[in-house]
C-alpha cells in the first residue's frame, strides 16, 4: 500500500500561560551551562496550557512509496523490488478512522515558540537514526573489511555450486522434500575441488553433513541430515572454532526497511532460523538507520557476501564475540532528521531549537504505540485486563471502518456473520498476522478456550495490548499534572533515587527540578504522586472497570507490575542548521554508505526557493523522537490528522 507521509501543518493559535518553572539555581547538574540555568529561571513565570490543539490552517504532503517485497531465490541473486498495489484515497479513507493525538492524551507543549510548518520524512533518507551503544558511543558502518581468520573457508565456497544443486539442498535442509539425501557430482576430481564442495554445503546449509561416494567410477559429495531438524537451529558444534567467540556481531545499515524484516531477508539468504539473530532496539522502517546485529555461529565472511547479494542493505564493522545482544542495552540512538519546505523564521526556528536543547519536551509515548486502524490497541490490552476476553477477539476480529486489504476485509466479515474460526482463516492468504495467529488458535483450542488461544501469538506481541494500555494512561495523567501544576515540582511529585521512587516533600523542593520529576505507569509494585494526580489515575481506571488498587491478573503475564518515566525529556547533542535547496529530490544528508563509497557530502544552494531544518539530537531509549519535532513544529504528528485536514490532493 502506498503510504501517506508527514504532512505540514501550522497551530494558529497562541498558547496561554501559567507558573511554568521553579527557581532550580541550588540544583544543576554538573553538565549544564549557565544559559540553561538563566533560561530556567527566566521562564519562571511563564506556562503553556495547551487545551486541545486547534489547527486552522495547513499544507499538506503525501507521497507515494513503493512498498519493497522481498525475493530471495539464491544466494547469488540480486533483492528484487516489487510494489504493492495501492490508492492513496483507500489510505485516506482509513486514516479518517484512526487515531488522533487528542485521543490518546497528547494534549500539551512546553515551549512559548510560535508554531510553524516542515514537512517530515518527504523522504525516507530524510530520518537518519544510529544506535547508541552500551559503551555510550554513537555506532556507525564504516569498516566492511573481514577480519583475518586462518579457519575461514576458502572464497570459491560461494561459488562453486550451481542454482540447481542450492535449490536441492534447500529443499533436503528444509525438509521440503522426500530425498534422503543429495548427490552432487564432481566434475574436475581433485581432493581440493571435494574439499570445497564439501566447505560449500556445511557452510551454506546448516544441519547438513557430507560424505564421498564412488558411484559407477564416479565421484559425488552426498548430503545429508546429520540431527534431524534441531539442527537447524542449532549449527554444529564441531563445525565452529573453539577459540573464536560463537557471535559474530556486526553493523547493519539498511534503508527503507525496519529491523524484523531485514532479520527475516538475512536469514531467508542466509538460510537459517531468524531466531538465531539478536539485537538492543527495533529501528522503524521509513528510515536510514544504523544498528548493531549479532548472529550465531555464522562467519564474518559469509555475512560479508550478502553485500554483493542486497539492495538496501550493508553490513560491516565485524567482530567475533562470546555474547549475543539483548534487548535494552543500548543507551539510546542519535537522530538525523531534515524538516523540507519549513516556513518559520529564522528567529523562530531558534526559540523552537533553543528550548528543545534547554527544556526539552513532554516524554510521550508517540502515536505509533497505539496502532493507525479504527481499532486502537489500547482498547484491546483494556479487554485483557479486564478479563473480557469476547470483547478482546471481537476487537481484533470484527470488521472497522476504514479500508483495508481485500482478503482482511472478507475475513473479518467471514467472523462476524460465522463466528467460524476455520471459514475466517480459510479466507487469509497470509497468516502469520495477529489475526491469522488468533484465528488458529480458536480453530486449535475452540471458542471456549480463548485464553489458550490467544496464547498462540507471541508474547511480546500479546503484551503490546496491555504496554500500550499502560501508555495510553501515562499519557493522559502526564497531560494532567502540566496543566495541573505546569512545568515547576510541588509537593507529592515522584522523583527517582536509584530505582526506587520517592515523593517529594515540601521543604526538598528546591533540591530537584523539572527533569527529575517520573510518572507513574499504573501497576501493582509502583506508588502514585501524592496530590491532584493519585485520584486523577485511581478515576480513570475505575472508568475502564479497573481497580488500581488491584492491578494483578489471574494470568501471570497480563499482571502489570508498573514502572516509572521521566516527565521531560531533554535531547543531548543538539544541534541545528537551515539549509537552501532548489531540488525536492536531492538528499540533505550524507550517510554512513555515501562516506564509504567516497561520495561527496550533499552541497547547498544558498538561493534556493526552498528552507530545510535539519536538526541533530540525542535520545534515551523508548523515547520518540516524532515528540521532539512535534515541540518544535508545534504538530499534530498523527496520519488521521494530516490526512484528514488535506483535501486537495483527493480532489
Amino acid at each position: 500500500m502506498d503510504s501517506v507521509e508527514m504532512a505540514t501543518i501550522s497551530l494558529k493559535r497562541p498558547l496561554s500561560t501559567e507558573d511554568l518553572i521553579a527557581d532550580e539555581s541550588k540544583r544543576q547538574r554538573l553538565s549544564e551551562s549557565s544559559f540553561i540555568e538563566q533560561s530556567l529561571n527566566e521562564l519562571q513565570e511563564a506556562v503553556v496550557q495547551s487545551e486541545k490543539a486547534i489547527i486552522k490552517e495547513h499544507a499538506a504532503k503525501v507521497l507515494t512509496q513503493k512498498t519493497e517485497d522481498e525475493e530471495s531465490e539464491g544466494e547469488n541473486e540480486l533483492l528484487e523490488e516489487e510494489s504493492e498495489d495501492g490508492d492513496p484515497e483507500s489510505f485516506a479513507d482509513m486514516m479518517k478512522h484512526g487515531l488522533t493525538e487528542l485521543d490518546v492524551g497528547i494534549t500539551k507543549f512546553v515551549s512559548l515558540h510560535k508554531g510553524f510548518s516542515g514537512i517530515l520524512k518527504e523522504r525516507y533518507s530524510d530520518f537518519v537514526v544510529h544506535e547508541i551503544g552500551k559503551d555510550g558511543k554513537i555506532i556507525y558502518l564504516n569498516d566492511l573489511s573481514v577480519p583475518a581468520d586462518v579457519e575461514d573457508p576458502k572464497e570459491e565456497i560461494f561459488t562453486v555450486l550451481s542454482a540447481e544443486d542450492k535449490k536441492r539442498l534447500e529443499e533436503l535442509q528444509l525438509y521440503k522434500n522426500k530425498e534422503t539425501n543429495v548427490a552432487i557430482e564432481v566434475i574436475d576430481d581433485t581432493k581440493e575441488k571435494r574439499t570445497i564442495i564439501h566447505q560449500a554445503v556445511k557452510g551454506l546449509f546448516p544441519g547438513l553433513e557430507t560424505k564421498t561416494e564412488d558411484r559407477d567410477g564416479k565421484k559425488y559429495i552426498i548430503a545429508y541430515h546429520a540431527a534431524g531438524k534441531k539442527a537447524l537451529a542449532n549449527p554444529r558444534k564441531h563445525s565452529w572454532p573453539k577459540s573464536r567467540g560463537s557471535f559474530c556481531h556486526f553493523v547493519l545499515y539498511k534503508e527503507n526497511k525496519d529491523t524484523m524484516e531485514a532479520i527475516n531477508v538475512l536469514s531467508k539468504f542466509l538460510r537459517v532460523k531468524p531466531n538465531l539473530f539478536s539485537y538492543m532496539g527495533t529501528k522503524d522502517k521509513r528510515a536510514i538507520t544504523v544498528q548493531a546485529i549479532a548472529v550465531l555461529k555464522i562467519t564474518a565472511q559469509r555475512l560479508s557476501h550478502l553485500n554483493k547479494c542486497l539492495m538496501n542493505f550493508k553490513l560491516g564493522n565485524f567482530t567475533y564475540q562470546k555474547h549475543p545482544l539483548k534487548l535494552g542495552e543500548l543507551q539510546g540512538n542519535h537522530f538525523t532528521v531534515i524538516l523540507r519546505n519549513i516556513t518559520g523564521t529564522v528567529e523562530q526556528v531558534e526559540q523552537a531549537m533553543t528550548s528543545l536543547r534547554n527544556i526539552g519536551f513532554i516524554n510521550y509515548y508517540g502515536m505509533q504505540r497505539f496502532g493507525t486502524t479504527a481499532v486502537p490497541t489500547y482498547q484491546v490490552g483494556r479487554a485483557i485486563l479486564q478479563n473480557n476476553w469476547e470483547e478482546m477477539i471481537d476487537l481484533i476480529l470484527k470488521p472497522r471502518p476504514g479500508a483495508e486489504k481485500g482478503y482482511l476485509v472478507q475475513c473479518r466479515e467471514e467472523w462476524a456473520n460465522t463466528r467460524d474460526p476455520e471459514a475466517a482463516l480459510r479466507k487469509l492468504p497470509v497468516k502469520r498476522c495477529v489475526e491469522g495467529q488468533l484465528l488458529r488458535g480458536l480453530s486449535k483450542y475452540g471458542l471456549k478456550n480463548i485464553v489458550t488461544a490467544f496464547g498462540i501469538i507471541p508474547r511480546n506481541n500479546r503484551l503490546m495490548y496491555i504496554h500500550s494500555y499502560q501508555s495510553y494512561v501515562w499519557n493522559n495523567m502526564v497531560s494532567r499534572r502540566i496543566e495541573e501544576y505546569g512545568l515547576k515540582v510541588v509537593p507529592g511529585d515522584l522523583v527517582l533515587k536509584g530505582a526506587t521512587a520517592v515523593v517529594v516533600e515540601e521543604n526538598d523542593i528546591e533540591s530537584y527540578s523539572i527533569h527529575d520529576v517520573v510518572m507513574p505507569l499504573p501497576g501493582f509494585d509502583v506508588i502514585y504522586p501524592k496530590h491532584k494526580l493519585a485520584a486523577a489515575y485511581e478515576e480513570m481506571l475505575a472508568a475502564d472497570k479497573l481497580d488500581i488498587k488491584n492491578m494483578r491478573h489471574r494470568i501471570k503475564d497480563y499482571s502489570l507490575a508498573g514502572a516509572y518515566r521521566k516527565l521531560l525529556i531533554r535531547p543531548q547533542d543538539v544541534s541545528w542548521e537551515i539549509v537552501a535547496y532548489d531540488d525536492t529530490r536531492i538528499p540533505l544528508v550524507g550517510t554512513d554508505l555515501e562516506k564509504l563509497e567516497g561520495k561527496p557530502l550533499p552541497v547547498f544552494n544558498e538561493d534556493g526557493k526552498y528552507k530545510a531544518l535539519k536538526m541533530e539530537f540525542s535520545l534515551p531509549s523508548s523515547t520518540y523522537a516524532t515528540m521532539a519535532i512535534r515541540e518544535v513544529l508545534k504538530m499534530d504528528t498523527s496520519i488521521k490528522n494530516q490526512t484528514r485536514l488535506n483535501t486537495v490532493w483527493l480532489r
